[in-house]
């Protein structure tokens, strides 16, 4: 009997490395096609629009769709969001050289918005961004990256109260197509930077709030 009880010990320890065995591996493979699942789908977000299609030309953009906001950390308890009512952005594209093409961008900052009228005091004085001493804010474009794709980084100067230091925007182009209406050529933008706003002289109460997340949503159109 000890020796058929110790048989039966040693079948069940094998049963059970097999389902392990079998359990492991199953694990793995569904890991494997999680992973392959997640990059396709970073791919396919990464992708952008074909600017093969699009017409070298200087683009504009229309401020019913043109977006630009920022959004920072208020004491860790939430994320407010603060956009400009104005922005005036040109592309000079060139088809041939996407890279070539440049990019700029002006933001009065008396149309900054805050949504709430008090805020929106206390942000246009001189303790944030001055606006009766700096009425705007420039970004000028230095270099493109990998645009080919739809897809890459754009470098520039910013500038804002008089400092100017090199800012960087990744984006997607997402669409590339013709006006519905009037039939011009246009094409939509979607970029994200970061910035820490003390360097650039808007330092009240920092180091709270002092890293900035920068928000892009801009549709161009052709203007020549």
């Amino acid at each position: 009997m000890p020796h058929f009880h110790r048989i039966i010990t040693a079948s069940a320890a094998l049963c059970l490395a097999a389902c392990n065995a079998e359990t492991a591996s199953q694990i793995e493979a569904k890991t494997e096609t999680l992973t392959d699942v997640t990059q396709q789908s970073a791919e396919i977000v990464k992708a952008g629009a074909d600017l093969s299609e699009l017409p070298s030309g200087t683009y504009e953009s229309e401020q019913g769709h043109a977006y630009v906001a920022f959004q920072y950390w208020h004491q860790g308890y939430s994320k407010p969001i603060i956009r400009w009512g104005t922005t005036n952005a040109t592309v000079v594209f060139d088809n041939e050289n996407p890279e070539n093409s440049t990019l700029e961008v002006i933001l009065p900052t008396k149309d900054i918005d805050t949504g709430v009228s008090s805020w929106d005091k206390k942000i246009k004085s001189a303790d944030f961004f001055d606006v009766e001493n700096y009425p705007e804010i420039k970004f000028v474009s230095t270099n493109i990256e990998q645009l080919t794709d739809g897809y890459g980084t754009l470098t520039g100067e910013l500038t804002i109260k008089d400092v100017t230091k090199p800012f960087t925007l990744t984006g997607t182009i997402n669409k590339v197509g013709n006006h519905f209406r009037s039939g011009v050529d246009m094409f939509g933008v979607s970029a994200t930077g970061q910035l820490k706003r003390s360097e650039f002289g808007v330092d009240t109460y920092a180091p709270s709030a002092d890293d900035i997340e920068i928000m892009v949503e801009v549709e161009f159109q052709k203007v020549e």
